[in-house]
């Protein structure tokens, strides 16, 4: 797998470290709005000012997007710095020192997970495969995932790690005896019950893990011990604590493994997050055009091309900071 290559222009070391003064500024300096004015001005004196800015909320990005751990104790580091005496300027040279040697790899955080690093099959940005386990399982990969498979004697287990994986199981187990097969994630468990069905570790601070069940059905246990039974037809989140009750899934819940999103009176910035999962670096969406409905198929292997496509059919504008620092507005 490849890095995501150099963007064209590099910031000096003397704006890189004017960007990480602002995002210690920012983000644990109680800025007032008069601040955030300034820091509007100081971002648009230059594209290389826009570059160093960029660069510094994709490794501050980069921090959000490690484990609990990991991530929390480095931000933790750098916000224990700021609060006491003298520790800004030290906070400032570490992340300054952070943004000056982050080579293109690092901004490429979206692309290589941190779960991909020691994953038994992973899939980069925008990438997705379809796999034959040993019992003739087929197992497809959806963009960014991470897993582990582990066969024993009195089990098939596949751990989720991170993405999206859509499950359809085999008939063809060697094993002389029953082993059921089992989807872990970070909130519990799923088991099949002889079908099809798929598994997302969804994004955000609380954590939870989506199931939708295509055909039969499959039991889902949540850490804390509650369980419930989904049938073909239905889908349900769960969390470590509880199962959510089941809604009816969307037909079209399998066309990512062609590659396509179809959407129906979706939200703008619900298929732009939907989007931002099948490619590098950045895509945000303006508050300002976030409700507005989108219908059609889209792309998701071409997001460029869907981003002219909704540029020209609704009322909003796409801003490129660079390639990987992408933008959607209103007009």
């Amino acid at each position: 797998m490849s890095a995501i290559p150099p963007t064209t222009t590099t910031p000096d070391t003397a704006l890189l470290k004017e960007a990480a003064d602002w995002v210690m500024a920012l983000r644990y300096g109680g800025a007032a709005e008069r601040d955030a004015e300034a820091f509007e001005r100081w971002r648009q004196q230059s594209p290389a000012h826009g570059e160093a800015w960029a660069r510094a909320e994709a490794v501050m990005g980069s921090f959000a997007q490690l484990p609990a751990g990991i991530g929390k104790n480095a931000l933790g580091s750098l916000q224990q710095q700021q609060q006491q005496r003298a520790g800004r300027r030290r906070s400032l040279q570490l992340l300054g020192a952070l943004l000056v040697a982050a080579p293109a790899g690092w901004l490429a955080w979206r692309q290589v997970p941190w779960q991909e690093w020691s994953a038994d099959i992973a899939t980069a940005t925008g990438e997705r495969r379809t796999l034959q386990l040993a019992d003739g399982t087929q197992l497809v990969l959806n963009t960014a995932t991470a897993v582990d498979i582990a066969f024993t004697a009195t089990e098939r287990r596949v751990h989720l790690r991170a993405g999206e994986i859509l499950v359809t199981t085999g008939h063809a187990d060697p094993s002389p005896t029953h082993r059921p097969f089992t989807v872990q994630t970070a909130q519990g468990s799923v088991q099949a019950l002889g079908t099809r069905f798929s598994v997302r570790q969804l994004d955000g601070a609380q954590g939870a893990s989506r199931v939708a069940v295509f055909e039969h059905a499959v039991q889902v246990h949540a850490d804390s011990g509650a369980t419930r039974t989904l049938r073909a037809g239905e889908q349900a989140d769960f969390t470590a604590t509880a199962v959510q009750p089941s809604v009816p899934v969307d037909a079209s819940a399998t066309l990512w493994e062609q590659g396509m999103l179809l959407a129906r009176g979706m939200r703008l910035a619900d298929v732009l997050a939907e989007m931002a999962r099948h490619r590098s670096g950045v895509l945000r969406c303006h508050p300002a055009v976030a409700d507005l409905q989108v219908s059609g198929a889209i792309a998701l292997g071409d997001t460029d091309m869907a981003l002219a496509l909704l540029e020209r059919s609704l009322p909003v504008r796409v801003e490129r900071l660079t390639k990987y620092w992408v933008t959607v507005g209103p007009q």
